[in-house]
């Protein structure tokens, strides 16, 4: 079977959506495939195309056998709606004209988290006619109203009834929770047609290992009791919460040795790195976004993982995938995030669910995690093992064989 797979995020990126799809395609690979990747030049998040890459109207390179092809877009950073719409439109456009030249496909994949994507997915399986699938990562544009980025409005309606267009249209959906699920099936889309692929973790790359001493020596570390954010800055995080964690805690006595990391780039880390300067903390850590493969290493020097997003009825049906990673690495999480993925961290007893935007209690999540090492060590033990159950190779496999179904019908 041939797979043609749009995604406007792809490695060397390392967000998680370019690391899913690279893993899946990976996998489907070695099972037998041929599977064609578009996508743009890598920028992702700060806008500036990665050193040996260029915008241009076509390039090809192969990834662990896919055959990757890059289009123009137009690239700016991760913040600014108008530009930002701007840059999926452009992708859109450029990937259907540059589909028609990927011969022999079977089936056609669009993922979100925007929808501009499965636009074109549906546009390609028109014009070559076979099955498209959406694979459905977020609700956008539901999310663009939950930040705050832009209220409801004649054009977030236009947006709602495109979404809802391409939901139909789709041969299969495949969302990455099972709230998206009863989320679609209540705006009346067939369930039937509708399948849970969660995210998970590629255990060849995320296991237990020693925290890497370069790396605490480097950063001041040595002797701290770490907590870390790894990943995106943007309005959907409220990292804002931790910040006032780091505050409180500067007034705690006997919190001296306790360090927030955060690691990654996005549309607040500037006025993040502004605020905590303004609020006087010694005991927060910036570093700039690492390669995907260099990841690993910053997770190692962590004693426990923060996951974060705004408090917002929308992101109780999402499920983070740093926390399968984190599963995988046996780093117990402090989890601020309600709904499906509170109850995935407190079914394997992997961390501490605490509310967000509530840094009160996140300060007491993490005395308990340093002051409770009986309790720290079972969530080590339970994450390893949950980590299992969420293989990426076997949700990858998962996905295949729906795709091989929709080849059979």
């Amino acid at each position: 079977m041939h797979i043609l797979f749009l995604t406007d995020n792809f490695p060397p990126e390392s967000n998680a959506p370019a690391s899913r799809t690279f893993e899946h395609c990976r996998e489907w690979v070695a099972a037998g495939h041929k599977v064609t990747v578009i996508t743009c030049a890598p920028n992702f998040p700060k806008g500036k195309v990665f050193e040996g890459y260029s915008n241009r109207l076509w390039q090809q390179e192969t990834m662990s056998g896919i055959c990757v092809i890059r289009v123009w877009s137009y690239i700016t950073a991760n913040e600014g709606f108008v530009k930002r719409i701007l840059d999926y439109q452009s992708f859109m456009l450029s990937a259907t004209l540059a589909a028609p030249f990927v011969r022999g496909v079977d089936v056609v994949v669009g993922t979100s988290p925007q929808f501009f994507t499965a636009c074109a997915a549906y546009l390609v399986s028109r014009m070559k006619r076979i099955p498209y699938v959406f694979e459905l990562r977020d609700l956008w544009p539901e999310s663009i109203k939950a930040v705050g980025a832009m209220k409801d409005s004649a054009v977030i309606r236009v947006l709602e009834r495109v979404e809802m267009f391409l939901y139909r249209k789709a041969a299969r959906i495949v969302t990455v929770t099972h709230a998206f699920k009863d989320t679609l099936m209540r705006r009346g889309i067939d369930g039937q047609k509708i399948d849970v692929v969660t995210n998970g973790v590629d255990l060849s790359h995320f296991s237990p290992m020693p925290k890497d001493a370069q790396l605490l020596a480097q950063h001041g570390l040595d002797g701290k009791f770490v907590a870390g954010y790894i990943g995106t800055h943007g309005m959907a995080h409220a990292l804002e919460t931790l910040l006032e964690a780091a505050k409180s805690l500067q007034r705690t006595p006997g919190a001296e040795n306790i360090r927030l990391l955060f690691l990654g780039e996005g549309a607040r880390k500037a006025d993040l790195i502004s605020q905590a300067q303004a609020m006087g903390l010694a005991n927060v850590v910036f570093l700039d976004a690492v390669p995907k493969d260099q990841v690993a290493r910053y997770w190692s020097i962590l004693d426990v993982a923060v996951i974060h997003l705004r408090k917002t009825e929308l992101f109780t049906t999402v499920i983070p995938s740093k926390l399968f990673e984190c599963m995988g690495m046996g780093l117990p999480v402090l989890h601020g995030v309600a709904g499906e993925s509170a109850d995935i961290v407190r079914h394997e007893q992997v961390g501490v669910v605490f509310e967000s935007e509530n840094a009160d209690e996140l300060v007491a999540g993490l005395l308990r995690m340093r002051d409770e090492p009986e309790a720290y060590a079972i969530y080590q033990q339970n994450g390893l093992a949950a980590a299992t159950r969420y293989d990426r190779k076997n949700l990858a496999l998962k996905l295949l064989q729906i795709l091989l179904e929709l080849k059979r019908k």
